[in-house]
């Protein structure tokens, strides 16, 4: 394999460390807040909301809730909600109660909802931010990023960058290829220490950020990058939820 083909994981850390130290990081010791309060605009055609669209019998938001729930490091989970969705979260108390489930209010943006989740982790020493609609998280993942984000203090899941990268001139005549040797995608949970989460909200002066890990980074404190799975999709339009059931049912 040519070096520009080589991949970026192979310079990662171990994965069968990140494992053994997962095995010392406190049950209940790590918060999860899944903003789940976005309107779905690119999943309108399916009628509903994406987090409450069925995926094999069961929502997506649950999925996602499930998974963290029976990690043993997860302690309290805020779901981040839209107010007008209060009364569909209400037809879903059972659930909500038997996964001890906490709701807040979202906000206009991400940031905002993880905010206010942020009120409710407690005495937490971590918090992990998880999309509610990336329900196909490997639990093995949840727990390497879990434990590499208590050494580091912030860590979040990625996966490399496979396909070729076009960078367009504004009007789409002309492109030139992007090098993707450094180059990863964002997945999540994202996972801080609680003190480095709060202290990058502190100086968050409300400019758009695309997860929480930009806002982390701008406070000046390096995010680490653990290497999971590409199945971990998050649902965004509805071709996502073919692929999902297809991942599933695989």
């Amino acid at each position: 394999m040519s070096p520009s083909e080589s991949s970026p994981a192979e310079a990662s850390p171990s994965e069968s460390s990140l494992a053994g130290e997962a095995a010392n990081v406190p049950p209940g010791s790590v918060a999860a807040i899944l903003p789940a309060a976005g309107q779905s605009r690119r999943f309108a055609e399916r009628g509903e909301k994406k987090i409450f669209v069925s995926l094999a019998g069961k929502p997506v938001w649950r999925h996602a809730a499930e998974t963290l729930r029976s990690c043993p490091a997860i302690g309290p989970i805020i779901l981040a909600v839209a107010d007008s969705d209060r009364p569909r979260w209400q037809q879903c108390e059972a659930e909500l109660r038997r996964l001890d489930i906490t709701l807040c209010s979202g906000g206009a943006a991400r940031s905002d909802s993880v905010n206010n989740g942020l009120q409710l982790v407690g005495e937490a020493a971590l918090v992990a931010i998880h999309d509610a609609a990336r329900p196909l998280l490997p639990p093995e993942d949840l727990q390497n990023v879990v434990a590499a984000a208590q050494r580091s203090g912030a860590a979040l899941l990625a996966t490399p960058v496979r396909a070729t990268l076009k960078k367009a001139d504004d009007d789409l005549s002309a492109c030139h290829t992007v090098d993707r040797r450094r180059v990863w995608e964002a997945l999540t949970p994202q996972v801080f220490r609680t003190s480095v989460l709060r202290n990058a909200y502190a100086r968050w002066q409300g400019r758009p950020a695309t997860d929480d890990a930009e806002l982390v980074e701008r406070s000046g404190h390096a995010v680490q990058i653990v290497p999971g799975s590409a199945i971990n999709l998050k649902i965004t339009l509805p071709e996502d939820l073919d692929i999902a059931a297809a991942l599933l049912n695989a």
